[in-house]
């Protein structure tokens, strides 16, 4: 939250809790807001033997492996060029001056921003300083004194002046302009004009190891590791009357600062660090059992804020001393998850997910015998402590548990405002009424809904609002004595934006629901539920209460943050910033309960936060960054000069990290002033890193900012990008020349081009009239060769019809000599030879059959019809020569009446011929042979 601290009713209110609550000194359980830093953090050695903060803000440790630097958002490491452990840090103005062994002297920034180391120690013999290693630095005027437990050093003016005490030194303190040193045996001396006087010379300081001394208004008081403390007033030197001395002497004091108000810090060797006001009374003691990462304070720091940093034996932490928060932490684990924190009968009682504990006069955690198991509730009514319990509901008396009620997962209960001592409480299983009677507490189950009921509040005396814990929200009328439920209505569909995760409220007399979707309210005119955009506008969608209606102002959780507010709102501000809650608030079931008063709390896992309510809210004070270091292509540039940046066209990358040292809990955002200021982006870590960007003139705007949504001043860089060389002016000269060329060339080669065409042009004339010639020669050729290709028709037209001449000639011949062998045969008895009867017939048959003649005729066929007998032959190769003389005859397509004369065989015959042929050559019943042969090729 942001609170304004140095206001004096702030710090009475913070004195006042820290009053109330540690009742007993050295078993307060208590602390305000710490952090620990481990190993894996700021990745150094584990060893922290100085801190100091220098005036930007920035902390620098003196670590075992060399200097550390913490600038409130990344850890450094600077490791001497030797290597050695850190034993000592001081920042003076742009120095860092450090103590090693056998080695002092400081860090400086260059130009670039990096860290360079000076050693002051270098030029001194070696003997002077063997095995001496430099425990503390501190300034006093203007110089520099480096203390180790054998001498003192002072820096001056670039000179290095010895002082050599009497015994061992343990301390050295500047006050008032002098130098006190403290030693083993001798007490403590003064430095005047270069020589040690005695100051304090006293038995109890012999061997006591005196850690520190401050001067008050009419007193010293001295610190020692082994005898507590000592006030020294007036020459008399006393033990400090405190309940802390003793304390101090168990657990070995090591290191000591006062803040501003006087209030005193012990870090010791065996048990954290002791806060205590100006008398040495407890008001804080932070150590491991509370948080603290180690409990050896090797060294502590704390800063014009009241911002204590401590160097511990195995890690670092800070802690906020001006918090207005208290924190109770128990890191056993056995407390767990924390749901309810009230104070009954000046007892703090704690409701946690493990079962209901208290704190007990020392404020040490106590479990209640019984208890284990999920409290969900306490809440004080009618003088009882009511307890909601996983199991049912509890009576706490006398830190013990009575059950009252058996219905278990008591959420919420809530008074019956028209009925005296009656509440209503909602469960696992529906809704219970209990009464106080004269012999105590009634208890009903209402009936008719038995659905778990996590949120429960009253519209009238007679009508309750009930969200279910998953899915719905119900209307709930009673019967006038509130035995029973008359009716439950539910009103998922009327209106409701989401069923799931409905929280119900009762705000300045609306009732108000949060849904996944946003906020709305019920409308009794409409009996309907309808959008509440002034909630929605004033705490946000996505944002729900987590404290009662009667706690003012009402805390209002949105997604990381908790801010408290007015309703209806009155302008005023108040924020809880995550990182006290961060990892340890349980989602969804976050609570800030009244503890007494004005005191708040907010319940954690293994533990829960303490606040005021009345304390007014501040933005924190962020401060504008500045550059830690500018690289482009990973080259540094001058810090001291950083004006306007030119980048080449080509660059590879530019980086710019920022720095605000005295900022906390902050990020960084930037915007580009020459597009749109209204658009800030967060830079990641601490570097902005920027590639591929066009030529031109650009603004980047840097602020530092945080997640109240706070911001600080602006930071301008001004950066141009050179436009690519072809852009440039030395571009444009090029070009100019290129173009003069490119006319030239153009002009050449346009001749070269019209003296090609003219070539080109000449070929091709030539080309085209060769071209003609050959289609003219081809054109003849054709015509030469379709004259041929009709001669040849000609010819086989003209030999077809000497092939038909020629058969229907033997036809003719073969018809006379038939008609003259038929006449002869009817004259047979006409001859009186018989044997020139017979040689006569057989010459008639023979020139009948001439073979001769069919040689020739089968010549002119294949002419005619060339290979025809070959392809008929080689698909049919059982015909016989009369077959193909057949085939022949039919493919001429002569008649059966033509063909039996010239195969002397009668008409019948060349049917059977036909039908034989036909078998032959494989050919269907309704397939016709002429066809076949006439179409066969």
């Amino acid at each position: 939250m942001k609170f304004k601290m140095p206001s004096t009713h702030s710090i009475h209110l913070w004195i006042a809790l820290c009053c109330m609550l540690f009742t007993n000194i050295s078993n307060a359980q208590y602390s305000p807001y710490f952090q620990n830093y481990d190993l894996s953090q700021y990745n150094a050695g584990n060893q922290n033997w100085g801190i100091s903060k220098a005036h930007d803000g920035r902390l620098y440790v003196a670590n075992n492996k060399g200097l550390l630097e913490f600038d409130g958002f990344k850890w450094s490491l600077h490791p001497l060029p030797n290597k050695t452990t850190l034993r000592s840090v001081l920042a003076v103005d742009n120095r860092i001056y450090i103590g090693s062994y056998e080695e002092f002297g400081y860090w400086e920034r260059n130009k670039f921003g990096l860290l360079m180391y000076a050693s002051l120690s270098e030029g001194l013999k070696h003997e002077e300083f063997s095995n001496e290693e430099f425990w503390q630095i501190i300034s006093m005027e203007d110089a520099i004194i480096f203390r180790s437990f054998l001498n003192v050093y002072s820096y001056k003016n670039g000179e290095i002046e010895k002082i050599k005490p009497p015994s061992t030194v343990l301390s050295c303190t500047a006050i008032d302009g002098k130098l006190y040193i403290s030693t083993l045996k001798d007490g403590i001396f003064i430095l005047k004009d270069g020589q040690l006087e005695s100051f304090i010379d006293h038995r109890d300081l012999v061997d006591a190891k005196i850690i520190s001394i401050t001067k008050k208004s009419d007193h010293f008081f001295i610190t020692t590791s082994l005898r507590g403390n000592f006030i020294y007033k007036n020459g008399v030197l006393s033990p400090f009357d405190s309940a802390i001395n003793p304390i101090l002497k168990e657990q070995q004091l090591n290191t000591f600062s006062e803040m501003a108000n006087g209030n005193k810090i012990f870090g010791t060797i065996k048990n954290g660090i002791y806060v205590t006001d100006a008398q040495g009374k407890m008001l804080f003691h932070i150590h491991k059992e509370n948080g603290l990462i180690n409990n050896t304070v090797l060294s502590q720091y704390v800063d014009d804020n009241d911002q204590l940093w401590l160097g511990l034996d195995n890690g670092l932490a800070s802690a906020d001393l001006k918090s207005p928060y208290l924190f109770y932490n128990d890191i056993s684990g056995n407390l767990g998850a924390v749901y309810d924190v009230i104070q009954y009968n000046n007892t703090v009682y704690i409701g946690s997910n493990t079962g209901l504990y208290y704190l007990d006069a020392h404020n040490i955690l106590q479990f209640i015998e019984g208890s284990q198991g999920q409290v969900w509730d306490l809440k004080e009514i009618e003088g009882d402590l009511f307890c909601g319990h996983n199991n049912g509901t509890y009576l706490v008396k006398n830190k013990q548990l009575e059950l009252i009620s058996p219905h278990t997962g008591g959420w919420v209960i809530k008074k019956v405002s028209g009925a005296s001592k009656t509440y209503i409480q909602g469960t696992y299983a529906g809704l219970v009424k209990f009464k106080k009677e004269s012999t105590g507490w009634t208890i009903k189950h209402l009936g008719q809904t038995t659905m778990p009921s996590r949120f429960l509040v009253f519209e009238d005396a007679y009508t309750a609002w009930v969200a279910h814990a998953y899915k719905g929200l119900h209307k709930v009328t009673f019967d006038s004595i509130y035995d029973s439920i008359l009716e439950v209505r539910n009103y998922e569909n009327k209106g409701l934006w989401s069923p799931y995760n409905v929280r119900v409220y009762d705000l300045k007399n609306d009732i108000s629901i949060k849904t996944n979707e946003g906020w709305q309210k019920y409308e009794p005119l409409l009996d309907t539920i309808v959008p509440y955009p002034l909630l929605n506008k004033s705490f946000g969608k996505n944002a729900y209460i987590i404290s009662e209606n009667d706690i003012l102002p009402l805390a209002v959780k949105n997604r990381n943050l908790i801010s408290f507010k007015t309703f209806p709102d009155d302008g005023s501000k108040a924020s809880l910033s995550d990182k006290y809650f961060k990892t340890r608030l349980i989602v969804g079931y976050e609570n800030i309960s009244k503890l007494k008063d004005s005191l708040r709390v907010l319940n954690l896992n293994n533990g829960f936060m303490l606040f005021s309510n009345t304390i007014n809210s501040e933005s924190s004070l962020l401060y504008e960054p500045y550059f830690e270091s500018i690289l482009i292509n990973n080259k540094r540039m001058a810090l001291d000069s950083v004006e306007t940046i030119e980048l080449q066209n080509d660059f590879q990358a530019f980086t710019v990290a920022l720095t605000s040292p005295k900022s906390k809990d902050h990020f960084f955002e930037y915007a580009v002033a020459s597009t749109d200021t209204s658009r800030w982006y967060k830079i990641e870590n601490d570097k902005l890193k920027l590639s591929n960007i066009n030529y031109g003139d650009y603004e980047f705007l840097f602020r530092t900012s945080n997640h109240l949504g706070d911001s600080s001043p602006n930071r301008s860089l001004r950066v141009t990008v050179l436009p690519p060389w072809y852009k440039s002016a030395q571009g444009y000269v090029i070009y100019a020349i290129l173009l003069v060329i490119t006319l030239i060339l153009f002009y050449i080669l346009h001749r070269k081009k019209i003296r090609k065409e003219q070539r080109f042009l000449q070929l091709k004339f030539e080309e085209e009239q060769r071209e003609v010639l050959k289609e003219k020669a081809a054109e003849n050729e054709r015509h030469i060769v379709e004259l041929k290709n009709e001669s040849l028709k000609n010819e086989v037209k003209l030999k077809s019809k000497q092939l038909a001449n020629t058969a229907m000639a033997l036809v003719k011949k073969n018809e006379t000599l038939l008609e003259l062998k038929n006449e002869i045969l009817l004259h047979k008895n006409s001859f009186e030879n018989y044997f020139s009867y017979k040689n006569l017939i057989k010459k008639i048959d023979s020139s009948i059959s001439h073979k001769d003649e069919w040689k020739v005729f089968e010549y002119n066929f294949n002419q005619v019809h060339e290979e025809f007998f070959k392809e008929l032959k080689s698909k049919h190769p059982k015909l016989n020569a009369k077959d193909l003389r057949v085939c022949a005859y039919i493919k001429m397509n002569l008649s059966t009446k033509e063909i039996a004369p010239l195969l002397n065989i009668s008409l019948r015959g060349v049917e059977t011929q036909r039908y034989r042929l036909k078998g032959k050559l494989k050919l269907d019943s309704d397939q016709s042979l002429t066809d076949y042969l006439i179409n066969f090729k």
